[in-house]
């Protein structure tokens, strides 16, 4: 049976989340794509689950704070994305905890800092379970529920990365992984075309700390580079995130929005 059209039609209420629940994986800091993700859908009333790897006080913190200020339900989770029976673990304890899973933001990752002559083989090999096998996780965990239920959201953070190649830093892993991320996206978009939507969003340069080991002078090379001539705040992002998460999107599955600032118009 094909997805059903949403009986709202006002726009307010498509994007409304009021009552749902929202996992975002990886949104234990104090700044970064993650939690605007978390902050933007629970600004419209959905309950949110996030997770931590390292940073349990950060998340906890963060859960706290999006409660006292949305008014709505939130719970931090410690996972390892890049370890499935902590993410199978993760998809069982946030039913148990809110009944259901309406929409899953797979964000958690992280960088690379070395090509491939350069980096060794566990580098490669821990990246492409960071930002690639990691999604996979997430999918086959929270899927069949997706499929039980008849409905849900599958959004994946993937990278303008995974459409060009950046330079000067070389960093093969990762764009290899996001480009990876996109096609997943797609794939799964044909796949559970009968109860779910998936998508895709590639940010560009987004000042959430990750590229803090990155030196001045490339980071200036980069804002060349970049149409606007800046890198993005992650607040600039989170409203793609609830526009897949809610029924805004209710005939939008297998797309891949960038947001990087006009850098592949170069």
């Amino acid at each position: 049976m094909p997805i059903e059209v949403p009986q709202a039609s006002s726009l307010k209420d498509l994007f409304s989340l009021k009552d749902k629940v929202v996992v975002v994986t990886g949104a234990s800091g104090s700044r970064g794509i993650g939690l605007e993700a978390a902050r933007g859908c629970a600004e419209m009333g959905g309950n949110i689950a996030i997770t931590y790897f390292s940073r349990q006080e950060g998340a906890e913190a963060n859960a706290k704070a999006l409660q006292e200020e949305y008014g709505i339900q939130a719970k931090a989770y410690k996972c390892d994305t890049s370890k499935w029976n902590e993410v199978q673990e993760l998809v069982a304890n946030v039913i148990t905890d809110f009944g259901r899973i309406d929409s899953f933001i797979a964000n958690a990752g992280r960088t690379a800092d070395a090509g491939v002559l350069d980096g060794s083989v566990e580098d490669w090999e821990n990246i492409i379970q960071a930002d690639l096998n990691s999604v996979f996780y997430c999918a086959k965990a929270v899927g069949p529920h997706f499929k039980e239920r008849g409905k849900g959201s599958f959004v994946i953070t993937a990278s303008m990365s995974g459409h060009i190649v950046n330079y000067p830093q070389e960093q093969t892993s990762y764009n290899v992984a996001k480009a990876g991320c996109i096609h997943m996206a797609r794939s799964l978009a044909n796949e559970w075309r009968d109860f779910a939507r998936v998508n895709s969003i590639s940010p560009g340069y987004i000042n959430t700390g990750l590229g803090d080991f990155v030196d001045e002078e490339t980071q200036k090379s980069w804002n060349n580079m970049i149409p606007m001539g800046r890198q993005s705040d992650p607040k600039e992002l989170k409203a793609a995130y609830v526009y897949f998460a809610s029924d805004a999107s209710s005939y939008t599955t297998g797309a891949d929005l960038r947001i990087d600032g006009g850098y592949i118009c170069r």
